[in-house]
């Protein structure tokens, strides 16, 4: 005989499903505002504490957010679909195009850029890089928003040697980004691979990305190679889990 494995469920998690279904069902949408927790807790037969906690677990899930003194309502973000294949294609960035006008007709503003030249990197970066042991970097630290809202930050390592005095070391790169000033040099992108994993924010990065400290983040490692297998980039990437919709589409 079949069992409900709901029931094991604390109510919290029980509450939180009911819900994320009603939502998606459409019974509240963006910009509404919920029944007040009181009512939702009379509503389900639960004391406040347990709705607080069911009502936590969607807005660490960005479905809903809460308003000092004015209570819980369906979050209005629509997530980006960042299309992981398309962005990356040299007809992208090799056309004065920013890689992200593949993914949404939202254009991010880049609200935080600081670029550091002769930088020692981390270990792991230095290795992917394949730096001599007194390597270093150059370091492009950019935090995006959309609408208003802060949705990444993003690490870009590049060796000190290959993009000393070329545009990669300015705040604006220029058309195209730095995949294009790469090419400039010489050393054009030929092939990517990314690396994805999911964690909990640090304190830090929940600062910077305006989050609540349980929602996780998307970690995202892409490594740039030229024609000749030289790795040319590393860019570290915080994703707001809430903001994206990770998609990659190719041929069988």
């Amino acid at each position: 005989m079949s069992r409900d494995s709901s029931a094991d469920q604390p109510k919290y998690l029980r509450i939180a499903a009911e819900l994320r279904a009603a939502l998606e069902r459409g019974e509240y949408v963006a910009g509404d505002r919920l029944p007040g927790e009181n009512t939702l807790a009379a509503d389900f037969g639960v004391a406040s504490l347990t709705m607080r906690q069911a009502l936590g677990l969607l807005r660490g899930e960005g479905l809903v957010g809460s308003r000092k003194g004015s209570g819980w309502f369906v979050e209005s973000f629509r997530p980006i679909r960042r299309r992981g294949i398309p962005r990356l294609a040299r007809e992208q960035w090799g056309s004065s195009k920013t890689i992200w006008s593949a993914d949404d007709n939202r254009a991010p503003d880049v609200d935080q850029v600081t670029v550091a030249e002769e930088v020692t990197p981390p270990e792991h970066i230095a290795d992917v890089l394949d730096l001599a042991q007194d390597g270093t970097v150059c370091v492009r630290n950019r935090r995006y928003s959309v609408e208003g809202r802060p949705v990444m930050l993003s690490a870009s390592y590049l060796p000190q040697t290959l993009v000393t005095g070329s545009a990669i070391t300015e705040a604006n790169p220029g058309p195209g980004g730095i995949y294009a000033r790469l090419a400039d040099l010489g050393h054009a992108p030929a092939r990517f691979r990314e690396e994805i994993r999911v964690r909990m924010p640090s304190g830090e990065e929940a600062s910077r990305l305006s989050i609540p400290a349980d929602r996780s983040i998307i970690k995202v490692a892409r490594t740039a190679f030229d024609a000749g297998g030289r790795a040319v980039e590393v860019n570290e990437m915080t994703m707001d889990s809430a903001a994206y919709v990770l998609d990659y589409e190719f041929d069988a």
